[in-house]
């Protein structure tokens, strides 16, 4: 089955809405690892409007498994993954005034930048993915610039209805198959829910689910560990 990883940004999201020390998301971010998740991921914004630094430094600390980087591919963001050691980075597309990451990255326009942070972040022994729309031209130029992984936006298929979602999917599974025979590890998120997580999770060549805001919203009335836990079940 695809592993399970979690994302934490709205703890710190909730803590930012009062500017004080609570809840902290290193502590979730611990509940999680204990409740059986393979890795915590984050994104550590250059507004940092959840995630602090302190975070990324107290979660390199403390915890014990995979921890994933999502930033956007800018020196500063470089300079901190290869500094805190972070084990996965996933270059995302990021705008000041978006609520969340829309869409994926423009790998073709953007070759030879991405290439460069690419290169750098793998010299350091972090592994690098892309989060990419999927589309056979972002998948094909992924794995051009040196990606080890892809990270598929699943956005489209969660917002679809219908002939639409079928559609959706469709072009999900096409875009992991290509990726997985160029040799890519295929990662998944954005989205994905308790409803429509069993049709992702049952795509064969996809290794990895990267779920934030519908655990954590769930965790508001049944605690992260329960949320967790019935989210775990889901995916297997």
């Amino acid at each position: 089955m695809p592993k399970l990883c979690i994302n934490i940004d709205h703890i710190a999201t909730l803590r930012e809405a009062r500017g004080g020390s609570e809840p902290d998301p290193v502590q979730g971010a611990l509940i999680c690892e204990k409740a059986g998740v393979h890795g915590i991921t984050f994104h550590l914004r250059e507004d940092r409007r959840h995630i602090q630094d302190k975070d990324v430094k107290n979660l390199r600390r403390k915890l014990g498994g995979k921890l994933n980087m999502e930033m956007a591919a800018i020196p500063e963001m470089v300079h901190i993954a290869k500094r805190v050691g972070v084990d996965q980075v996933t270059l995302v597309p990021e705008k000041r005034k978006e609520i969340t990451t829309e869409g994926g990255l423009d790998v073709c326009r953007t070759k030879a930048r991405i290439k460069r942070v690419v290169k750098t972040l793998k010299s350091r022994g972090i592994l690098v993915s892309l989060f990419i729309d999927p589309k056979f031209t972002q998948v094909r130029a992924s794995f051009q610039v040196g990606a080890d992984a892809v990270e598929i936006h699943t956005g489209r298929y969660c917002n679809a209805k219908g002939k639409n979602k079928k559609s959706e999917l469709g072009k999900i599974k096409k875009a992991a198959l290509l990726a997985k025979s160029l040799g890519l590890k295929v990662f998944a998120g954005h989205g994905l829910n308790y409803k429509n997580i069993p049709d992702i999770a049952g795509i064969a060549e996809i290794e990895e689910l990267n779920i934030g805001h519908s655990i954590i919203s769930q965790s508001v009335f049944k605690g992260i560990k329960r949320a967790v836990t019935e989210m775990l079940k889901m995916v297997k």
